[in-house]
């Protein structure tokens, strides 16, 4: 009888290792397919934000780059109706380039608050409302509606004094997009 229980003891234990093998090769099988999910899942996380993060970026780049040509193409507008002034030649076409130019660059300026981090919103505000006094003290001087102290030789130093505001907010984009170094001088 000691031979037939030990063969029956033999038997349940070599029947219940076998399954206990089998449950445990199961379980970590499944641990080993979480763990490659999660693993995935992460890595999709991490491939969604990249991509987020390069969106952001291409599209401050571009509204960057639209609102620098803006900028600089009322600033060039803007020096022709000032060369035009001290010739006394400003004509209608010129007229309307300025106002074309003026509604452009207030479209793209409106346009970049939406997008732009502070540092370069506030470049991009005092290069706006330089090219703005300028653009009000060229239409006066070309409406003869001048005020005390407004003539051209004021329009040629607010053109020249126009240009730093513009260099700087160029600078502070380039900085922000990873082109330049911070601490280079505009």
């Amino acid at each position: 009888m000691d031979n037939s229980v030990s063969q029956i003891v033999i038997a349940v234990l070599g029947i219940g290792g076998t399954l206990a093998a089998a449950l445990i090769t199961q379980r970590s099988a499944d641990r080993a397919r979480a763990r490659e999910l999660e693993h995935t899942r992460q890595l999709q996380q991490d491939e969604r934000e990249y991509n987020t993060r390069q969106a952001r970026l291409e599209a401050r780049r571009t509204c960057y780059a639209t609102l620098s040509a803006g900028t600089r193409d009322l600033a060039n507008v803007m020096t022709r109706v000032l060369h035009a002034l001290e010739g006394d030649e400003v004509t209608e076409e010129l007229r309307s380039d300025l106002g074309r130019a003026r509604r452009e660059h207030r479209m793209r300026h409106a346009e970049a608050q939406m997008v732009l981090p502070d540092t370069v919103a506030t470049a991009a505000g005092m290069a706006n409302r330089n090219l703005g006094d300028l653009y009000g003290l060229l239409m006066r001087l070309d409406a003869g509606t001048t005020r005390q102290g407004e003539d051209l030789a004021a329009a040629r130093e607010s053109l020249a004094a126009l240009w730093d505001p513009l260099w700087t907010m160029r600078h502070i984009m380039r900085v922000d997009l990873g082109i330049t170094d911070p601490d280079r001088s505009p």
